[in-house]
C-alpha cells in the first residue's frame, strides 16, 4: 500500500516539498551574494517548509552551489522563551558546535565553547567565529524561523533592548567586514516593517538590509503539481474554491483524499467534507486570533454577504452598503489579502473582496453563531468606527437573525458545490 504523500501536522519534507521555485531561486541568489532575505505570510503557508528546503542538500545542488562551503544553521525563534538576545546568538553559537562537530574542526568548537561558557554571548561573539570561518574559506548560512518572536517584548526583553538587537542585526550584516561572510533568511508572520519598533526618522530603517518576498497562496500551476498523484484531474477547481490555494489546506484536502481512495473504491463526499472542516478548525482559529478586531468584523460582513446570496430570494437580512465599509478600509483588506484569506477582482473599476477558501468563510458563520448580546455590546465601539449607527444596526439584526435561525443556513454539502460535481465514484488509486 503507497504511503500518503500528504503532510499533515507538520512542515512538508523536502523530497515532498512542491512550487515556490522563483522563491527558492530568489533566497539562493541571496545566498550566493551573501546578501540577506525576509520571507513573510501568514499561518499555514509554507515558511518552515520553505526553510526547510532551502537547508536541503538536493535544493544545493540543484541551484549550482556546493553546500560543504556553508555552515548552515537553521532554528525557530519560538524556541528560545523567552526571546533574549544573548540566547539568540547563544542558540546559534551552539548549532555552529554541532555542525562542525561532524566537520571535525576542534579548534573552532573550542572557541565557541569559551564564549558560551563566559556568559552572555553578542554579535561580537559571533563576528569573531565569522572571522574563523572565513580562515577556512568557509561562510554561515542562518536560516531563522519565526523571527516576528523576536520582534515582541517580554519581561526579560523591553523595547529599548529590542532596538539594540535590531540595530546590532544590521550592523552586523551590513557595516562589518565579517558580514560579507554571512547570509540570512526570515520568515516571519508579517513584514518585518510592520512589526517591532518604529524607525528612527533619522536614521536608515533597521530593517532595510533584507530583499522582502511574500509567500502566497499557491496557482494553478502548483495545485496540479500537488494533486499530481492522485490523478484527479476535475478536482483542481474544486479543490481551489474550497481551500483558495492555501498550503496547508492543499495539504488536508490531499491527506483525506489519499486516505478514502486507498480505502475505498467510492469514497464519501459528506465524509470528506466532514473530516476536512474537523482537521482544519485550529488553521482557522490561529488565522482568526491574529486578525485585528477590525479585520475580523471585515470578514464577518463579507461572510453574512456571500451567506445572503447563498439563501437565494428569501427575506432575510439587509447587509447592503458594506462596498461602502470596504472601500474606506482598502489597507486592512489588502493585509489580509497578503496572509491568503481574502481575494478580490475587479468589476466596474471596483474592487470586489470575497473569501479565497469557501471553507473559511463557513467557519466566520459558525463563529457568529457564538456571539451574543454581551459580545455585541462590547464590540460597539469597533463597530461604529467601521460604519454608521444605520448600517450597524443592519449588521447586527444581521448577526441576531443567525442566532434564531440556524436551521435555514445551507447545509455543509451545499458550501461545496464544485466539489459534489467533481468528486471522485469508483477510483482506485494508482498503484493499488
Amino acid at each position: 500500500m503507497p504511503q500518503n504523500p500528504f503532510i499533515v501536522g507538520k512542515a512538508v519534507p523536502p523530497e515532498h516539498f512542491v512550487g515556490r521555485a522563483s522563491e527558492i531561486a530568489a533566497a539562493f541568489d541571496q545566498i550566493y551574494n551573501r546578501s540577506h532575505l525576509a520571507i513573510w505570510g501568514g499561518s499555514g503557508m509554507g515558511k518552515t517548509s520553505f526553510l526547510q528546503k532551502i537547508e536541503s542538500p538536493q535544493a544545493w545542488k540543484d541551484h549550482g552551489m556546493n553546500a560543504s562551503q556553508a555552515v548552515i544553521i537553521r532554528f525557530s525563534c519560538e524556541s528560545i522563551t523567552p526571546f533574549t538576545p544573548s540566547k539568540f546568538w547563544g542558540e546559534i553559537l551552539s548549532l555552529v558546535i554541532v555542525k562542525e562537530k561532524l566537520a571535525v574542526q576542534s579548534a573552532l568548537q573550542a572557541e565557541i565553547d569559551t564564549i558560551l561558557q563566559a556568559g552572555k554571548p553578542t554579535k561580537d561573539s559571533l563576528r569573531q567565529i565569522l572571522r574563523k570561518l572565513k580562515a577556512q574559506d568557509k561562510y554561515l548560512v542562518l536560516l531563522i524561523d519565526d523571527f516576528h518572536v523576536a520582534l515582541e517584548t517580554n519581561q526579560e526583553y523591553d523595547e529599548d533592548a529590542m532596538q539594540r538587537f535590531l540595530s546590532e542585526c544590521r550592523n552586523l550584516a551590513v557595516h562589518s567586514a565579517e558580514g560579507q561572510h554571512m547570509s540570512m533568511i526570515v520568515t516571519s508572520l508579517k513584514r518585518l516593517n510592520e512589526l517591532g519598533p518604529k524607525p528612527n526618522p533619522n536614521a536608515s530603517p533597521w530593517y532595510n538590509h533584507y530583499l522582502f518576498l511574500r509567500l502566497k497562496t499557491f496557482n494553478n500551476s502548483e495545485i496540479d503539481d500537488i494533486f499530481k498523484t492522485l490523478r484527479i484531474p476535475d478536482l483542481r477547481e474544486a479543490i481551489k474554491e474550497n481551500t483558495g490555494g492555501h498550503p496547508s489546506l492543499l495539504q488536508t484536502s490531499g491527506f483525506l483524499l489519499h486516505r478514502d481512495l486507498l480505502t475505498a473504491n467510492a469514497p464519501s463526499v459528506d465524509k470528506f467534507v466532514s473530516d476536512f472542516e474537523s482537521v482544519t478548525q485550529q488553521i482557522f482559529q490561529n488565522i482568526w486570533q491574529r486578525c485585528s478586531e477590525v479585520e475580523q468584523t471585515l470578514l464577518m460582513l463579507m461572510a453574512l454577504s456571500a451567506l445572503k446570496g447563498r439563501l437565494h430570494k428569501q427575506k432575510q437580512f439587509d447587509v447592503s452598503g458594506i462596498e461602502l465599509i470596504f472601500s474606506q478600509r482598502e489597507a486592512e483588506l489588502i493585509k489580509l489579502e497578503e496572509q491568503g484569506v481574502v481575494t478580490h477582482t475587479v468589476q466596474e473599476e471596483k474592487n470586489i473582496y470575497s473569501f479565497t477558501s469557501s471553507t473559511m468563510e463557513r467557519w466566520v458563520i459558525q463563529e457568529l453563531w457564538k456571539t451574543d448580546d454581551k459580545w455585541l455590546q462590547a464590540r460597539e465601539k469597533v463597530f461604529l468606527n467601521l460604519m454608521s449607527r444605520q448600517q450597524m444596526d443592519k449588521f447586527t439584526t444581521a448577526i441576531k437573525w443567525l442566532w434564531k435561525n440556524q436551521d435555514k443556513i445551507p447545509k455543509i454539502i451545499e458550501w461545496f458545490g464544485k466539489l459534489v460535481t467533481a468528486f471522485p465514484k469508483g477510483l482506485i488509486l494508482p498503484g493499488n
